[in-house]
């Protein structure tokens, strides 16, 4: 372990406090969608004692930070960190708890910005032997709502059109609380599913449930549907590039003696190709209108558009495992075999910018990580001690990159 990678190590856990504080004020005071004004002051104040260069746009409550180095021109690397939570109650009993009925940071997003922070205060203090820029992106509205790319399009990211370029490498970090503690891990290529909501509606026509040869039931049918979506996916879709797609809700009728006109469908949509994305949106309708039409009844899908496939540049996969590595030893980087099918909307930021995601398991050290509660749960819990490392590893990421890129 180099002198540097010590001093790192060191001044992120000198900020333990601070770290720690950050998050847990952002926990207690958990924010939802594309405004999170309440967040986004709880950061300009923790960092306003920062030589940093702020810009909002008008779509959200999103903050670029921007860090110049001291020691000349360079290139220029974004560190993001989310700041929205969930709408879903909190059951951990944590001090800290939410105050906010129905709202819970249960993603970890109030430990990425408090990461982040961290490595901004240790980023400025040596911002001096810097070459080039540090752009910290505090998003919200990750949680289905798009932040990511309506701050792309406000500009605030910069690109063609605006008064600077995209940034020339972008990461980002996740906790996971039901992985090993103080593990980074990551992936080449897909790391995260792209994700699309589902909705099905068919309709035929009601009737007595004593005779139903006087109605076109649509109950049977759309259940045909659900079934043979399945068989869809698993006999035409490769095994090698995984499609997932889950009827998550089944509405129809209103009392146990009445056909109703309508069923209604309502699911996800999972793929970690663009190809099979489209290949999808392009197929279920069809499947449907035909299901529905063998029957006499009328079968209409309408997709609403997620996120894209989370893709990682194998050149900034390589880098960070380097970075970590050179930080806390062999043992510090685990290559992720499969991707997973959650989504994420860094994704918008990885498709205009080389760089990665990475993973930090955050379970308490010596816990029976595989059986912590994961995030999205009302009862996720976070070992706090493992904050400082993730702060250390972002500011590793930055400053190494500006000395030498990828390479």
């Amino acid at each position: 372990m180099s002198s540097s990678a010590n001093t790192l190590i060191e001044q992120a856990h000198g900020l333990a406090d601070r770290i720690v504080a950050l998050r847990r004020a952002i926990h207690a005071e958990p924010e939802i969608g594309l405004h999170n004004p309440k967040t986004r002051d709880k950061i300009r104040a923790a960092l306003a004692h920062l030589p940093l260069d702020w810009r909002d746009g008008p779509s959200t409550t999103g903050l670029i930070a921007t860090l110049k180095g001291g020691a000349g021109e360079g290139g220029s690397v974004l560190l993001r960190g989310d700041t929205d939570a969930l709408p879903m109650p909190e059951e951990t009993g944590l001090p800290f708890a939410s105050t906010v009925p129905g709202a819970m940071h249960a993603c970890g997003h109030d430990t990425h910005v408090a990461m982040l922070a961290g490595a901004a205060e240790i980023l400025a203090g040596r911002a001096e032997s810097l070459r080039g820029e540090v752009r910290f992106m505090f998003q919200p509205g990750e949680e289905g709502h798009h932040g990511a790319r309506f701050m792309l399009e406000d500009g605030l990211l910069g690109g063609e059109g605006f008064d600077r370029p995209l940034p020339d490498a972008a990461f980002a970090l996740h906790i996971m609380p039901n992985a090993p503690h103080g593990v980074i891990g990551g992936r080449a290529g897909p790391l995260m599913a792209a994700a699309d909501e589902l909705r099905i509606v068919v309709t035929g026509r009601g009737g007595h449930a004593s005779m139903p040869h006087d109605t076109v039931d649509p109950v049977p049918v759309a259940c045909e549907i659900v079934l043979a979506i399945q068989t869809m996916v698993a006999r035409r879709y490769s095994v090698f590039d995984p499609v997932v797609v889950t009827i998550a809700k089944v509405e129809a009728g209103s009392a146990h003696n009445v056909i109703p006109d309508t069923a209604r469908l309502t699911g996800t949509m999972r793929t970690l190709s663009a190809a099979n994305r489209a290949r999808l949106k392009e197929e279920l309708p069809v499947l449907v209108a035909g299901i529905a039409g063998a029957h006499g009844l009328k079968g209409e899908v309408t997709i609403l558009e997620g996120f894209p496939v989370t893709v990682c540049d194998p050149r900034a996969v390589d880098f960070g495992e380097r970075v970590a590595r050179s930080l806390y030893g062999e043992a510090a980087f685990q290559r992720l075999k499969d991707p997973i099918m959650g989504a994420e909307d860094f994704a918008y930021v990885l498709e205009k910018v080389p760089g990665a995601m990475f993973f930090l398991g955050v379970a308490e050290d010596g816990a029976d990580w595989k059986h912590c509660c994961g995030i999205h749960s009302t009862k996720m819990m976070v070992d706090e001690k493992a904050l400082p490392r993730g702060a250390a590893f972002l500011a590793g990421l930055a400053q190494d990159w500006l000395q030498r890129g990828f390479g």
